[in-house]
């Protein structure tokens, strides 16, 4: 009994008397939202060489190691870096170079920032994008009768905010080469009574981008450097760019190894045959920061433009179905193509006659396959049974909560009363497939993840509009909010192993609240400031 005494207490000494491990850095007196299996809560974490080495009570993480820096939050929220899974984000630096057209409320109100926008920055060629003609009281599109007068010899190009629709002057259209008798395959060029309107949608918007000038090395650094800040400030780490070409690819590799871009991309590659050639046989390339190993593909346009694939003309016009923009055997061979080698294929599907095409060809093509994870992008508008392809291990829905809540003041109107139901049915695909990934397809939408949260979750505007939640049976949970924007972000992503949640060996990606997110007042979530974004345990 006393041999037993003695030793207790020389192992409470000698216990007492070990070495601490040195870590870089502890942060304690937190409220960490760890998003593990378990969706546990810890008090503090220790971070080594840009990873979490321990995660758990504050004081068990201070008894065994001691820090270069020890962070006391006061209590402040903590949740593992946002993840968008589809955004533009080189394209949103991009667009600061140009003309923005978010929010105007008429027509003449983008030709006023047009003019404005020559007096200040004149440009050879004119570029904006982000009107929307179902914000205006007049919801028709527009001509270019008014930027032939203001612009007769300088080319202009003006992109709908979904980047499906674009007003162009002559001057565009006589570089891009465009005439009445110019063939529009995937897409259409209006005209009325036979001449042209300027208006373009999908595919044909690709003759004058084609004519855009090209942004130096330079302008595409500071876009990227740009696109960086105005996406940390809002809590992203890692964002999945939805179509990238092989030059921007490899200039943003160059930036993360020497260290001036610390954002994780995960890049897909434009479906164009350069890029196809280059990459599909080069395979998959993987860095801490660059992961490229995905495919973007269009099936069709949008709901706004009317550019959608539908199986039933749209409720507003009809004998008129929207459109595929890609062939149905090419898309066929090229599934199987992505498939040979090894990559993911993620399509832009958003009509429910597209969705269905791709649910078929997705299942078709990787019958005898297991974890490949392509991904639905928008998923936007499902009918009849076609909701069961998402039981599919291979097939995941990657959704925006914000189109719901931006489309549904018109939504209906093109779709009618019964295909409603199936249109931006976010609870629904989460049933089926058991995961979805979130993000905000920006800039089509604006970059906030707080909006993103507050759409999924409240399906209404910042206004509380409509009462209630558009078909909020839809809406999800904030646990399961929070999980699209992380863990089941990196998973359709192949990343779940080492980002998007805060658990030993992960990269410490990770954001300081100023308020709980997961309790605070639902109207409340939109406000919600980032206090600090972590990458690699730096703060940004």
């Amino acid at each position: 009994m006393k041999f037993t005494k003695i030793l207790f207490l020389f192992l409470v000494i000698t216990s007492c008397g070990v070495d601490k491990t040195d870590v870089d850095t502890i942060i304690t007196n937190a409220n960490v939202y760890t998003v593990d299996a378990n969706f546990s809560n810890a008090e503090a974490f220790a971070i080594k060489d840009g990873k979490f080495v321990a995660v758990g009570k504050a004081a068990d993480i201070k008894n065994k190691y001691k820090a270069k820096a020890l962070i006391d939050v006061a209590g402040q929220t903590i949740l593992p870096g946002f993840i968008d899974a589809h955004c533009h984000f080189y394209g949103l630096g991009l667009n600061q170079l140009q003309v923005n057209l978010r929010d105007t409320k008429s027509y003449d109100d983008v030709i006023s920032k047009v003019v404005e926008f020559q007096k200040k920055k004149p440009s050879k060629f004119i570029i904006g994008r982000g009107w929307d003609q179902n914000d205006w009281e007049v919801k028709t599109y527009p001509t270019k009768a008014e930027l032939d007068k203001l612009f007769p010899n300088i080319p202009v190009a003006l992109t709908r905010i979904d980047g499906h629709a674009m007003i162009c002057n002559q001057a565009a259209l006589d570089l891009a080469k465009i005439t009445e008798s110019t063939i529009a395959e995937g897409g259409e060029i209006l005209k009325e009574n036979g001449k042209l309107t300027g208006v373009l949608i999908d595919n044909p918007m690709e003759l004058v981008e084609a004519v855009f000038p090209e942004p130096t090395k330079q302008q595409q650094i500071d876009a990227l450097l740009e696109a960086q800040k105005i996406c940390t400030d809002l809590g992203l780490t890692t964002v999945s760019d939805a179509g990238l070409d092989k030059q921007v690819i490899e200039l943003i590799d160059s930036l993360q190894q020497a260290g001036t871009l610390d954002m994780r991309i995960y890049a897909m590659i434009s479906n164009r045959e350069a890029n196809l050639d280059y990459y599909l046989n080069k395979g998959k390339i993987k860095t801490d920061r660059l992961n490229v190993q995905s495919v973007k593909v269009y099936a069709d346009g949008a709901l706004g433009s009317r550019g959608a694939a539908l199986k039933q003309d749209y409720s507003d016009q009809h004998d008129h179905f929207g459109a595929l923009v890609i062939g149905v055997e090419a898309y066929k061979d090229l599934a199987k193509r992505i498939e040979k080698a090894g990559y993911q294929m993620n399509t832009h599907a958003i009509g429910d006659s597209a969705n269905r095409f791709v649910l078929q060809t997705y299942a078709k093509t990787l019958e005898s396959e297991s974890n490949r994870r392509w991904r639905v992008e928008h998923a936007q508008v499902i009918t009849d049974n076609d909701f069961e392809y998402f039981k599919n291990e291979n097939i995941i829905p990657s959704i925006q909560p914000t189109h719901a809540t931006s489309d549904m003041y018109w939504a209906e109107d093109r779709l009618g009363k019964d295909r409603i139901k199936g249109a931006y049915a976010y609870k629904t695909l989460l049933e089926k497939s058991g995961r979805v990934a979130l993000g905000t397809d920006f800039p089509v939408e604006r970059v906030s993840p707080f909006l993103t949260f507050y759409a999924a979750v409240s399906r209404q505007d910042t206004k509380q509009y409509p009462k209630g939640g558009f078909n909020k049976e839809n809406g999800l949970t904030r646990e399961e909010t929070l999980k699209g924007m992380t863990i089941w972000a990196a998973y359709s992503n192949f990343e779940d192993t080492e980002k998007g949640s805060i658990e030993v060996g992960k990269y410490a990606d990770f954001i300081i609240l100023g308020d709980n997110i997961m309790t605070i007042d639902q109207k409340e979530i939109p406000n919600i400031k980032v206090k600090e974004t972590y990458i690699n345990g730096v703060a940004q």
